[in-house]
């Protein structure tokens, strides 16, 4: 047998020839351009065949004849049995212009070159967008009542196979296969199409919640999945066998899925949460066309999806076709089949393979470089109370991964031995001295930081004071209250508004403010520290909104307790778990590299929770810590004594790892 293929080079293509390949003395001739020449010896590699076996045809799919040469022509002419003709545009993305260029104008050049090299049969792969939107079940006996084909690649889909049926004069035979996807024995892919632009929605689910937690999905309509194996199996016996000239064969799975069973499948082959409960996307359609017209253009609402629809990697057109109505017969297929062994596997069998595939190789991030090297070498960092504790093991980081590592405090003693240390590890520091709660001084530093490096690309607010006292034991202490927030809310402003400027200028820049998990838990004894960093948790959401159009982020880091000379004058934190600050800086340095809004432990999203829903529970388990712990020495002003703690408050300190008592 001789073959000629176009689109050999593709998923489907390529499959397809190393098949056709594999019959006893079978010759394959393919279409292919001069800027593809490279691919040649790679399918010749693929299929384990020389080159007397495949052969490429220069030319091109958009040219009269395909561009091939008269002596091509001459070559063909009455030497091909079959020609399949597979080379189309499957994107829902690309423009009106290139898919009829490919699949209305490339099938009638390829209708017209079988013809003048007196072809055998010719094969046209079609797809089950030649339907349209058709309400109800289509049959593979049914062309002309397709309908609602308006969209791009519906019609071109439709209108190309409309030029076989009407234009070829050889014996024809047209194959529609679904939604193809990777190979269901190696899950193998080349491409993010269909389901595929889901399973970045499903990695986030994962990430954010665990694998038994119930979620709500999207019922929507019937989506039909084949992998690529069925497909080029089916062809490869159907195109064989007697009889199918002027048919139709739907490549289809006869089992069908809703979107939503479709979703929960993959959802379970991610180990993402169950989705126990559905809800018909049908229901939006109450809705008037006119009115949703009229809010999408709106600016606002436009940004919205728009940013919706590109942070989880979802084209434009994509949820159109969440309701699909279309159902497909496939009677002819399963009959041409039966007995020849080969059958569309179960979706439910193979799904694992595909989601493995995908996050191994497909997954967008996968090409994004999400080191901290990659992020901030060469960039100006800066570290403020990078003299000690979380802030200095954050300053190690970012000089490690080759940034410009600016720090700052107030004790000039801390910040020289600082740099002594990382002179000894091989990097340096640049320091300033200078206290951030006093605004004259404050000043003068941005100025000079500006001077020196044209300002800051990273800026961690880190620099902080805590103190744990009972509001009881406070009435006298109202200066607590005043430098506390002079530091961790007004000099963090300080420092963030001087920059902030030249971050606009540059339409780039990122600020990280290391806030507590005591704001969402609402720690009692904190009332000054908690009330300093929820003003800056307040400020940064009020400045998020203000400059998302200006390139400049914010995360703000619900931070756990870490172990720090901050927490050292409170005795009773000897025996809790904390982190080291070296795990708190890894927390501050994954927010440089993904630029999340928030950083928060599962712990503290819980307390907001339970303050949010519950808020009168909430109290009495805050209070019930707040009696079972005392204030410490130092905050009773007596330095001698020692908190003595019940066998309940040690208990209860060993599973609340980072709440502050």
């Amino acid at each position: 047998m001789r073959y000629f293929v176009t689109g050999a080079t593709g998923l489907i293509g390529k499959r397809l020839v190393k098949k056709l390949l594999q019959r006893k003395g079978s010759v394959v001739y393919f279409l292919i351009r001069q800027a593809s020449a490279d691919k040649v010896v790679a399918l010749r590699e693929f299929c384990g065949v020389s080159a007397a076996r495949l052969v490429p045809m220069w030319g091109d799919l958009t040219a009269k004849k395909l561009g091939l040469s008269g002596a091509d022509i001459q070559q063909l002419k009455g030497q091909i049995d079959h020609v399949f003709h597979l080379a189309a545009v499957y994107d829902l993305e690309a423009d009106a212009d290139s898919q009829v260029a490919v699949n209305i104008d490339g099938t009638r050049n390829v209708v017209a070159l079988a013809k003048a090299i007196d072809a055998g049969h010719f094969h046209h792969v079609s797809s089950i967008a030649a339907a349209g939107l058709y309400e109800g079940m289509f049959r593979e006996d049914m062309f002309a009542e397709a309908e609602n084909y308006e969209h791009p690649y519906f019609m071109s889909k439709h209108e190309s196979e409309k030029i076989v049926r009407q234009e070829c004069k050889l014996p024809w035979s047209v194959y529609r296969p679904a939604m193809v996807v990777g190979d269901s024995s190696t899950g193998e892919m080349d491409k993010i199409d269909g389901p595929y632009y889901f399973f970045k929605l499903i990695q986030r689910m994962r990430q954010l919640l665990p694998p038994w937690m119930p979620t709500i999905g999207l019922e929507g309509g019937r989506i039909n999945i084949v992998p690529v194996d069925f497909v080029v199996d089916a062809l490869a016996t159907i195109s064989h066998q007697k009889e199918i000239t002027h048919k139709c064969y739907h490549l289809v799975d006869p089992v069908g899925y809703r979107v939503g069973d479709v979703l929960d499948i993959f959802s379970r082959a991610a180990h993402a949460p169950k989705m126990s409960l559905f809800v018909n996307a049908a229901l939006l359609g109450f809705i008037p066309r006119s009115v949703t017209k009229g809010l999408m253009a709106l600016a606002p609402v436009r940004r919205v999806r728009n940013a919706i629809m590109s942070d989880l990697g979802l084209p434009e057109d994509m949820l159109s076709f969440v309701n699909y109505p279309t159902r497909f017969d496939c009677r002819e297929t399963l009959a041409a089949l039966k007995g020849t062994g080969v059958v569309c596997p179960n979706l439910k069998d193979y799904a694992w393979r595909l989601w493995d595939y995908w996050e191994r190789h497909l997954d967008p991030e996968l090409h994004i470089d999400h080191s901290l090297r990659g992020t901030v070498a060469g960039k100006v960092v800066l570290v403020t109370g990078g003299s000690s504790g979380i802030g200095l093991a954050a300053a190690h980081k970012f000089a490690e991964a080759g940034a410009i590592t600016l720090i700052c405090g107030r004790d000039q003693d801390k910040l020289d031995a600082a740099c002594a240390e990382a002179r000894g590890r091989g990097y340096t520091f640049v320091a300033y001295a200078v206290d951030i709660a006093d605004q004259p001084g404050c000043e003068a530093f941005v100025q000079q930081v500006t001077r020196d490096h044209g300002g800051v690309d990273f800026l961690i607010n880190n620099a902080g004071r805590s103190i744990r006292r009972a509001i009881e034991s406070s009435y006298d202490r109202f200066h607590d209250y005043e430098r506390t927030m002079q530091l961790n809310y007004f000099g963090s402003l300080r420092v963030t508004t001087g920059f902030l400027p030249g971050m606009v200028a540059k339409h780039k820049g990122h600020v990280v403010n290391i806030s507590s998990i005591g704001v969402l838990t609402n720690a009692p004894r904190f009332s000054a520290y908690v009330a300093s960093k929820a003003a800056l948790d307040a400020w940064t959401r009020c400045a998020s909104s203000e400059f998302a159009d200006q390139g400049v982020t914010f995360t703000t880091i619900n931070m756990p307790l870490v172990r720090t000379p901050m927490i050292a004058p409170t005795g009773i934190y000897n025996n809790v778990p904390t982190l080291a600050p070296e795990e708190a800086a890894d927390m501050i340095a994954q927010a440089c590299i993904f630029k999340p809004v928030r950083v928060a432990t599962r712990l503290g999203i819980f307390g907001q929770v339970l303050h949010a829903l519950v808020p009168r529970v909430a109290q009495i388990v805050m209070n019930t810590t707040f009696r079972m712990f005392p204030d410490s020495s130092a905050a009773k002003g007596d330095k001698a004594a020692k908190p003595k703690l019940s066998a309940e408050a040690v208990a209860l300190q060993q599973m609340m790892q980072g709440i502050h008592f």
